[in-house]
C-alpha cells in the first residue's frame, strides 16, 4: 500500500486504464528551441506533430538516426522541459504539471531511464542512499525493516541478487550493466505505469545489452507497464517492441507493428535505415545506401524533409508535408508515393515497397 510523505496531501484516485485505452498520449507535440543570437528568432524545429500512444503492457520503439528528436520526446513526455505545442494527456485528461506538487504526483506515474547509467547515478552516493531516497519520496517515510524489506525487493526485481552484494556499493564499483539495473530499480521505487527507456542499452557491451532488454520485458509482463524505448538500433526495436515509430528530421515518417516496419519497411527512409545496419557480407552496399546527410533543423526543408535524400522525390514532395497515409493493416507511411494523387512520385508496384539504396 502506497503511503505519501508525511508533509503532503494524498493525492486523488486516478482512474485505471484498460490495454485499449492508452496510459499515456502525446497528440501533435512540437518543440522548438529558439537560437541563441542578436536579435536572432529562428528555431531548431526539433519536434513537430508527433503524436504517440502508450499502453498497458506494450513497447513502442522510436527509432531514428541521431539528431531526429527522440530523446527531446522522452524528455518532453517526462516533463522534464516544456513543450511549443500540443498535448500530453494520462488515462485520456490533461496532463500538464503545473507547481511541483502536480509535478511530483506525475513523475510517480511516469519515469524515465537516462542513455548513461554512470552519469545518471551520483558517484558519491551508494546504492541503498540512491533507492532509500526514491523510495521514501515515493513511498512515504519507510523505516527499519520495511525499508530493508523495499530495498531488497527493488534489488530482486532487477535481478540484483543477493541484495547485500549490491546495496552497500558506490556506482564506480558496479559494472555498466549492474549500474543501469540500479538505475531501473529507481524508476521502479515509484511504482510507475510508464517507463521512458532513453537508449538504455547503447551506452553497455554489446554481451550485456540483452539482459537489459530482457528484464525490461519480464517487467512489461509482470508489471504491466507501457514502455517507450528510444534506440537508433532498428533490430533491438524488432526483437523488443510490440510497435515501432520511426522518425526523421523531428516528424514520424513509418508507424506499425515492429515486423513489417522492420521487415518490409514501407517509407525510403525507413529502408535506409534498414539498409544502414551492418552486414559483414555486403560492407559496399551498407556505404551505397547511407549516402546523405540530415537536414539542417533552423532551416529545415519544404514539403517532405526527406525529399533531398529521396531518390523518388518530385515537386510535390519538395512543396507539400506528406501526411501519415496507411499502407498496410495497421502501417502508415508519411509518403506521398502511397497517395492517389496524380501528381504523386511512382514507387513501383502498389504492392512493393521501393528500394532506396542505388
Amino acid at each position: 500500500m502506497r503511503t505519501s510523505p508525511p508533509d503532503e496531501a494524498v493525492d486523488p484516485p486516478q482512474p485505471e486504464a484498460s490495454d485499449d485505452v492508452p496510459v499515456l498520449s502525446a497528440v501533435d507535440l512540437r518543440k522548438h528551441f529558439p537560437v541563441r543570437g542578436l536579435r536572432s528568432k529562428a528555431v531548431v524545429h526539433a519536434v513537430d506533430d508527433v503524436t504517440i500512444d502508450l499502453h498497458r503492457g506494450r513497447v513502442v520503439a522510436l527509432v531514428g538516426e541521431s539528431g531526429s528528436g527522440k530523446s527531446t520526446i522522452a524528455r518532453l513526455l517526462a516533463q522534464l522541459m516544456p513543450a511549443t505545442g500540443g498535448q500530453i494527456l494520462l488515462h485520456g485528461q490533461d496532463a500538464s504539471a503545473k507547481g511541483r506538487r502536480a509535478f511530483r504526483g506525475y513523475v510517480r506515474r511516469v519515469q524515465m531511464i537516462f542513455q548513461d547509467p554512470f552519469g545518471s547515478l551520483n558517484p558519491v552516493h551508494t546504492v541503498r542512499y540512491t533507492l532509500t531516497r526514491s523510495l521514501r519520496i515515493h513511498r512515504g517515510a519507510l523505516r527499519g525493516e520495511a525499508l530493508e524489506t523495499a530495498l531488497a525487493e527493488l534489488l530482486a526485481r532487477v535481478q540484483l541478487t543477493p541484495p547485500a552484494r549490491y546495496v552497500d556499493k558506490f556506482p564506480h564499483e558496479l559494472s555498466g550493466g549492474q549500474r543501469q539495473r540500479v538505475a531501473i530499480a529507481r524508476a521502479l521505487a515509484a511504482d510507475p505505469e510508464v517507463l521512458l527507456a532513453d537508449e538504455p542499452i547503447s551506452m553497455l557491451d554489446v554481451s550485456i545489452r540483452l539482459g537489459i532488454l530482457n528484464l525490461l520485458r519480464d517487467l512489461r509482463d509482470r508489471l504491466h507497464i507501457a514502455i517507450l524505448y528510444i534506440t537508433h538500433d532498428i533490430a533491438s526495436a524488432r526483437y523488443f517492441a510490440d510497435r515501432t515509430m520511426v522518425m526523421y528530421a523531428g516528424r514520424v515518417v513509418e508507424q506499425g507493428d515492429s515486423e513489417s516496419v522492420t521487415q518490409h519497411p514501407a517509407h525510403p527512409y525507413t529502408q535506409l535505415l534498414v539498409a544502414s545496419a551492418p552486414d559483414p557480407d555486403d560492407l559496399d552496399a551498407r556505404a551505397r545506401g547511407a549516402r546523405g546527410e540530415a537536414p539542417s533543423l533552423v532551416h529545415p526543408p519544404s514539403g517532405c524533409r526527406f525529399h533531398p535524400r529521396c531518390p523518388f522525390a518530385v515537386d510535390l514532395c519538395r512543396a507539400q508535408v506528406p501526411p501519415l497515409l496507411p499502407v498496410g493493416e495497421g502501417r502508415d507511411a508519411a509518403c506521398w508515393g502511397y497517395s492517389q494523387r496524380e501528381d504523386r512520385p511512382r514507387l513501383g508496384s502498389s504492392d512493393a515497397a521501393p528500394e532506396v539504396t542505388p
